[in-house]
C-alpha cells in the first residue's frame, strides 16, 4: 500500500481534495477498532446539522442539486451541467452555499433557465418540496437564494457598525436583531458566578411576535431525530469503552444530548479533560463558535482519533513544562496563571473527520473552550499528525516556495526546518497558547463579542511564535539549534503579509478569524519594526518579497504584542480589541493583493484543501458479532458525498 498511496484526489474551483492515511489502525485491538467504528458512525450522523446551521435553505438546495446531478440525461460536457457539478462540489465542501473560509455566497456558473428546466424533468418525489408546494413555488423560494447576489450574501458578517445578526445568513437566529440577542444573553448572566455555563451554545434564538426564546438542540428538541441517531451509536460505543473513565465521558455526553442542559455539558467537558489514559479519543458535539457572528453559538463537529505514541513524546515535553512557559511569558504578572493546571498534549492520528471538521479540518485543537474549566481543570491539546503529514506530502515540490520565498537562504531554512517548526508552532499554540493567561475576576468571557475569536487566535499564535525561538526548546531537544525557529518566523510573516491573500477575492476585506489574526500580527510587527527595518517588503525582478533583517528584534516585537493582546483579553477591553483588529487585521492592500493573485494563478494550485475520509467496514460473524474492522482508502469525493447524503 505504501508505494501506491495517492494523497491527491481531485481539484476544482479554489479547492484541492486530498486523502489521509490512518497509520497504526491495524495494530489496535479488536475492542479499540470496534470503539472507533461506533464513534465514527456517531460522527457521520451529524452531517446535516451543520448544513442547516450554516443556512436555512442549505439542505433543500443540496438535495435539489443532487437530484438534478444524479438524474441528468443530457450531454455531460454541456457548460451549464459542468458548472452545476462544480457548484454542487463546492456546496458539499462548505456544508452550504457560502464559502467555508471567505464566507461569501458562491456565484453559480449555470443559468436559472437550465436549472428550472432540469427541475421540471426531475421525479417530483425526489425533490425537497414542502407539503402542497408546487415546483414553481419551490423555484420562486429557492432561486433568489441561489442566484440573487443581494439575498443572504454572507454567511458570517463581521463588518463593524452593521447589525451582524441581521446581515449574516447563518441559521443561529430567527427574527431577532443583534441588540436583542445581546440583551437576551446579558440578562441571563450572573457576573458573580465563577463557573458560568456557555450561554446560548446549543440553541437557535427565535423571536415570535414579541416573545424571544431558545430552541434547544437536544433529543426531543431541534435536530432531535439526528441527535437520537448520534445517541444510539454512542450507546454502542459505551459498551466497548477502554476503561471506566472513558465510559463515564460517553455516558455524560449522551445525557447532555438528551437534556440539552449546559451544566451537564460542562460536567462532560471536565470528565473528558481528565480522561488521559484512553488511547482512543473523540470530539462530538456543539463546540466552536466561529460560525456565529456573536461568537456564542457552536457549530456541530466530530473527530475520532487515537494517540500517536511516538510523536506524543514531543508534546508531552512541552506540556510538562507548561508552568515554566507561563512564568516566563512577556505578559504582565497580573494576567498570568499562578498555577497552570492539567495541560495535557498529544499528537493524534485522525480516524474520521466530520461536521465542521470535514472536508476542511484544523491541524490542531485545544478544548474545552470554557475559560473557567481551563483554569480549574486544564485542557487537552492535540496536533493531528497524519493530517499534517498528508498536507506536507501533497505540497512537496509544488513550486510555491520557488515563487514566493526571497532567496536560497530562506528556502534552505524552510526545506531543513519548516515541517519541524511548523508542527512545534501548532503544538505551542494549541497546548500552551490557548491555555495560558487568565481573565480578571468579574470579566465576562464574551466581553470582546465579535472580536473575541480573532483576539484569542492572535494570543495563541503569539505565544507560539514567542516561544518557538526560545533557547528552552533547544535545551529540551525540541529544536536542533538556534537557527531552526527562523523558518517559522519567515513562513509566518510571508503568509500574514502576503500569501494568505490568495484566499481573498479582489476587493474584499478579511473576514475569517484565523486570517485576521495572522495579518494583525504580521502588519503590527512590520509597522512597529519599520524604523529599524526589522521586516521589509522588497522588490526583486518586479516581484514583492518578505525579508526579515533582524530575527531577534522580531521576537521582541512578538513579545510586545503578546503583552498588549493578553491585557485586552484579561480585562475584556472591547474598544481596544476593536481598534487593533480594525486597524491591522481587516483591510487589504489592493496592489499587493493583485500581484499575489497573479503570481499564484500561474502555479495552478488551490489555496484551500480538504479531505475524503477513509471507509470503515465492520466484519461480522454468523451471530452478527464484529470480528474485525477493515479500513479502505479508495472512495472518491463525489462518491463519498453522495453516499453520505443517502446514508446520513
Amino acid at each position: 500500500m505504501n508505494n501506491e498511496f495517492s494523497y491527491t484526489v481531485e481539484q476544482f474551483a479554489d479547492l484541492q481534495i486530498l486523502r489521509y492515511k490512518v497509520p497504526g489502525f491495524e495494530e489496535l485491538t479488536l475492542q479499540q477498532k470496534e470503539l472507533i467504528y461506533y464513534l465514527t458512525e456517531a460522527a457521520l450522523q451529524g452531517r446535516d446539522i451543520l448544513f442547516d446551521q450554516n443556512g436555512k435553505y442549505n439542505l433543500a438546495i443540496r438535495k435539489l442539486l443532487e437530484t438534478v446531478y444524479t438524474n441528468y440525461k443530457g450531454d455531460k460536457n454541456n457548460a451549464d451541467f459542468v458548472a452545476l457539478t462544480t457548484y454542487l462540489k463546492r456546496v458539499w465542501f462548505s456544508s452550504g452555499i457560502h464559502h467555508h473560509y471567505g464566507m461569501d455566497k458562491f456565484v453559480p456558473g449555470f443559468s436559472e433557465e437550465f436549472l428550472r428546466e432540469e427541475i421540471r424533468k426531475a421525479d417530483q418525489s425526489e425533490l425537497p418540496l414542502l407539503e402542497g408546494q408546487t415546483t414553481e413555488q419551490f423555484c420562486d423560494l429557492i432561486f433568489p437564494v441561489i442566484f440573487d447576489p443581494t439575498v443572504m450574501p454572507k454567511r458570517v458578517n463581521q463588518a463593524d457598525g452593521e447589525d451582524l445578526v441581521k446581515t449574516s445568513a447563518c441559521n443561529y437566529y430567527d427574527g431577532v436583531t443583534q441588540t436583542e440577542a445581546e440583551e437576551f444573553y446579558l440578562a441571563m448572566k450572573d457576573t458573580t458566578n465563577a463557573t458560568p455555563v456557555s450561554y446560548g451554545l446549543n440553541s437557535r434564538l427565535v423571536k415570535e411576535g414579541s416573545k424571544i426564546y431558545e430552541q434547544v438542540w437536544r433529543a426531543d428538541g431541534l435536530y432531535g431525530p439526528t441527535i437520537k441517531k448520534i445517541i444510539s451509536w454512542l450507546q454502542k460505543a459505551e459498551t466497548v469503552a477502554e476503561n471506566n473513565s472513558q465510559k463515564a465521558v460517553i455516558s455524560k455526553l449522551i445525557e447532555f444530548y438528551q437534556t440539552g442542559d449546559l451544566k451537564t455539558f460542562d460536567d462532560y467537558s471536565i470528565l473528558w479533560v481528565k480522561d488521559l489514559d484512553s488511547r482512543i479519543d473523540f470530539v462530538n458535539g456543539f463546540i466552536e463558535s466561529y460560525g456565529d457572528p456573536l461568537g456564542m453559538k457552536a457549530s456541530w463537529e466530530s473527530l475520532v482519533n487515537f494517540k500517536d505514541l511516538e510523536a506524543t513524546r514531543r508534546t508531552e515535553l512541552i506540556s510538562n513544562n507548561a508552568q515554566w512557559f507561563e512564568d516566563h511569558s512577556p505578559a504582565d504578572k497580573q494576567f498570568k496563571k499562578e498555577e497552570v493546571k492539567g495541560v495535557s498534549a498529544k499528537v493524534i492520528t485522525a480516524a474520521i473527520l466530520a461536521g465542521d471538521l470535514y472536508p476542511a479540518t484544523a491541524i490542531g485543537i485545544n478544548l474545552p473552550n470554557s475559560n473557567w474549566i481551563r483554569s480549574v481543570h486544564g485542557s487537552k491539546s492535540v496536533t493531528i499528525g497524519n493530517i499534517t503529514d498528508a498536507y506536507n506530502k501533497a505540497a512537496h515540490g509544488n513550486g510555491f516556495n520557488e515563487e514566493f520565498v526571497y532567496s536560497d537562504t530562506e528556502k534552505e531554512l524552510l526545506e531543513k526546518y519548516g515541517d519541524l517548526t511548523g508542527n512545534l508552532h501548532t503544538d505551542l499554540h494549541e497546548c500552551l497558547g490557548h491555555g495560558s493567561g487568565k481573565l480578571l475576576p468579574g470579566v465576562d468571557p464574551d466581553a470582546l463579542r465579535a472580536y473575541g475569536s480573532t483576539i484569542e487566535e492572535t494570543r495563541a499564535d503569539l505565544f507560539g511564535l514567542y516561544y518557538v525561538a526560545d533557547p528552552k526548546l533547544v535545551e529540551l531537544g525540541l529544536t536542533p539549534n538556534m537557527d531552526a525557529y527562523k523558518s517559522e518566523y519567515y513562513s509566518y510573516l510571508m503568509n500574514g503579509l502576503m500569501t494568505q491573500l490568495v484566499r481573498i477575492e479582489p476587493g474584499n476585506n478579511i473576514e475569517e478569524s484565523h486570517m485576521r489574526n495572522r495579518q494583525l500580527i504580521a502588519r503590527w510587527v512590520y509597522e512597529k519594526g519599520a524604523a529599524d527595518k526589522v521586516v521589509e517588503l522588497v522588490k526583486k525582478n518586479n516581484k514583492t518579497y518578505v525579508v526579515i533583517n533582524d530575527y531577534q528584534k522580531l521576537r521582541t516585537l512578538f513579545g510586545d504584542l503578546l503583552r498588549i493582546i493578553q491585557k485586552i483579553k484579561s480585562t475584556g477591553d472591547f474598544e481596544a480589541a476593536r481598534d487593533i483588529v480594525e486597524q491591522y487585521a481587516v483591510k487589504v492592500d489592493p496592489a499587493l493583493h493583485n500581484e499575489v493573485l497573479e503570481r499564484y494563478k500561474k502555479l495552478n494550485l488551490s489555496p484551500y484543501k480538504g479531505f475524503v475520509n477513509p471507509v470503515y467496514e465492520a466484519v461480522t460473524n454468523a451471530d452478527g458479532k464484529i470480528t474485525d474492522v477493515k479500513v479502505t482508502y479508495t472512495e472518491g469525493y463525489t462518491e463519498q458525498m453522495l453516499r453520505y447524503s443517502k446514508e446520513y
